[in-house]
């Protein structure tokens, strides 16, 4: 789950005390417990597992909310080499005290993470999956060489010397099952970590056919119907339901975030972070950390994101520490393959507002994933939450804290703008009241961006959400108010500038209706004028306040002020 290890001892005030180290990026359990890290208790999702009468199970969950650190918590557990050592890592933890403690250190584990798989090509893939094949024999190799019959010798060097072919590949976990448990007469706990991670990746750069057919295959000969399978586990981001990844498994229950069971196993609850704030004596209010980090619905409970929890620990600064770069070439692909409609409700979010939408708990790729999945691949990577659920499959989403609306802004701008890259040059320009620079920039988006709506008199005004949305981009600098009720009526768009030396702006937006453009800027401009909508900047203490009618008739802008 935490990437990186922050080698700083904190001392308590009061005492001479050495204060547990913040695990930002260590994933592996056992290193936190041995090398003083701050742990957090979620030992009793092993119970939970355990008392879980499903075969086979997938957690879904965004990136960097304490997949890895859990499955590495359930290896440590379960593996039935050096369970006396692993045994003293769960003292003082909940399931110390669990009858289920009578499985610790019972089973062999096969522990595989398939994090990193991102080749270009096919070719590519299957060498890095060969990588990863290596390395997991490579842990067993000393014990299980002993006891190989000529045949699987034969199989077993060629996948431990990277020589194996695709079909080796498909059965190499399913074969590892059946020696580690002809070598200690005991069932196999397989455990599966970011089992999306080649699918997404696939999917972004080509291949994902191919990657499907080798996935089915692969997962399907170690989970369906293996005697020699204790229990399997997977995580990953999403749950892909196209072609069948799963379908042949009758032993599957897929936990997303849409479930109550496992709410409070990934993720922090409030008492958590309240417990972690108060050890490091952090004397920030919890409001404050709220609004930035919390907001998470998983199931029955409210999470927060453990990665920026860990990461405000470390830097004491309320700011975007979180980062999902898993899933956003997909997310943009599909921005740029999406309509208005899309585009409208993504103004919804930033503008604060919630959305109601469709959500299918499994993400059918391939050919089928179409500009709507764009919900769903947003909730489940951690961009959007739960308000409420209507139905089944209808879902009142909203942005979960201030942290991801910042960060969603720029994934949005990223998306639809990329290819206007004049932010700074419009910063600049308005900063320095450069009018004539202000408008070409605002015309460039215009140009660049407006395919993405349909421009025709049917749809009303796309200007305002285009520009607005491109104007969020500007947040560092000034504040962005669109549709803004000020004096008489509601401005298009107000520009606040953070600094109140700067000139602040507003914009009153027209489609053309007539051929005399200029006089329709002018009456525009005008309109400004009439309703004083410059009362909002006055009342904010802005006394720089320039006012521009803009009108557009197609991708062309005419400006008056």
């Amino acid at each position: 789950m935490y990437c990186g290890i922050i080698n700083i001892i904190y001392l308590r005030k009061e005492s001479n005390i050495a204060m547990k180290k913040i695990s930002i990026a260590v994933e592996d359990f056992k290193k936190i417990i041995e090398e003083n890290y701050y742990y957090i208790d979620k030992t009793k999702f092993i119970e939970d597992i355990l008392n879980d009468g499903a075969e086979v199970k997938l957690f879904c969950r965004p990136r960097r909310f304490g997949k890895t650190l859990n499955m590495s918590t359930l290896k440590y557990f379960f593996d039935i080499e050096n369970k006396n050592e692993n045994r003293k890592l769960f003292n003082g933890l909940y399931i110390e005290n669990s009858p289920m403690m009578k499985e610790q250190g019972k089973y062999p584990v096969i522990f595989l993470s398939l994090k990193g798989i991102t080749g270009n090509t096919w070719k590519d893939i299957i060498i890095e999956i060969k990588g990863k094949i290596f390395k997991l024999y490579n842990q067993f190799e000393e014990i299980i060489t002993p006891i190989l019959s000529e045949s699987e010798s034969k199989i077993f060097k060629r996948l431990l010397n990277k020589e194996s072919d695709e079909g080796e590949l498909k059965t190499a976990l399913s074969f590892l099952t059946l020696l580690l448990y002809k070598y200690y007469n005991q069932k196999v706990v397989v455990l599966i970590d970011e089992y999306d991670s080649p699918i997404i990746s696939a999917y972004e750069k080509g291949y994902y056919t191919e990657m499907k057919d080798f996935l089915k295959a692969f997962y399907g000969e170690v989970l369906k119907t293996n005697e020699y399978l204790q229990m399997g586990v997977l995580t990953g981001i999403i749950r892909v339901a196209q072609a069948g990844i799963f379908s042949d498994l009758n032993n599957f229950t897929n936990y997303t975030i849409l479930n109550k069971e496992y709410s409070d196993s990934f993720g922090l609850v409030e008492d958590e972070v309240k417990a972690m704030l108060d050890y490091y004596d952090i004397g920030y209010e919890m409001p404050e950390v709220k609004e930035w980090y919390d907001g998470y619905s998983f199931g029955k409970d409210e999470i927060y994101n453990p990665w920026s929890i860990l990461k405000f620990v470390q830097s004491k600064e309320l700011k975007s520490h979180w980062v999902n770069t898993s899933g956003n070439a997909l997310i943009l692909n599909m921005l740029l393959a999406s309509n208005s409609i899309v585009f409208d409700n993504l103004n919804d979010l930033i503008n604060g507002k919630d959305i109601i939408v469709y959500i299918n708990e499994s993400i059918r790729m391939g050919d089928n994933l179409s500009p709507n999945n764009i919900w769903e691949i947003m909730l489940f990577s951690g961009y959007l939450t739960i308000k409420e659920k209507l139905s089944e499959t209808m879902f009142i989403l909203r942005l979960p804290n201030k942290e991801i609306q910042k960060l969603f802004k720029g994934l949005f701008v990223d998306a639809i703008f990329r290819e206007s890259n004049n932010v700074g040059s419009l910063i600049q320009a308005l900063v320095t009241k450069n009018i004539s620079q202000i408008i070409k920039s605002l015309e460039d988006v215009v140009v660049n961006a407006i395919s993405f709506y349909d421009t025709s008199k049917k749809y009303e005004n796309p200007y305002q959400a285009l520009l607005g949305g491109f104007l969020y981009a500007l947040d560092d600098y000034y504040i962005m108010h669109p549709n803004m009720e000020s004096g008489y009526g509601r401005a298009d768009i107000i520009l606040e500038p953070r600094n109140k030396a700067w000139a602040g702006y507003i914009l009153e937006l027209k489609r053309a209706n007539t051929n005399d453009i200029e006089k329709e800027a002018e009456k525009a401009f005008n309109q400004i004028e009439d309703k004083k909508y410059e009362t909002l900047l006055k009342k904010n203490g802005v006394k720089d306040i320039v006012k521009i009618g803009l009108v557009f008739d197609g991708k062309k802008a005419i400006a008056y002020y």
